[in-house]
């Protein structure tokens, strides 16, 4: 049963990415490359840092306020 109903934008995009998720894991598979999280985690960071800059944002304030208090320069 298909539906007619229009997509919106964000939900092309999901459908878009799962389907490039699931196409680059075949291909991977198929091909029998070595994995390489280190690249992974960076390349996700970035996306997810263009996505919410207000949090990550936030996350280096706080990190950067516990880093300054726990270790005072004096």
């Amino acid at each position: 049963m298909t539906n007619n109903i229009p997509l919106s934008e964000d939900q092309e995009m999901i459908e878009e990415q799962t389907y490039t998720a699931a196409s680059n894991a075949q291909a991977t598979y198929e091909s029998n490359e070595r994995l390489r999280p280190t690249s992974d985690l960076i390349d996700y960071a970035r996306r997810y840092a263009r996505e919410k800059p207000a949090v990550v944002a936030l996350v280096c304030v706080g990190l950067g306020f516990v880093l300054g208090w726990k270790l005072k320069p004096w």
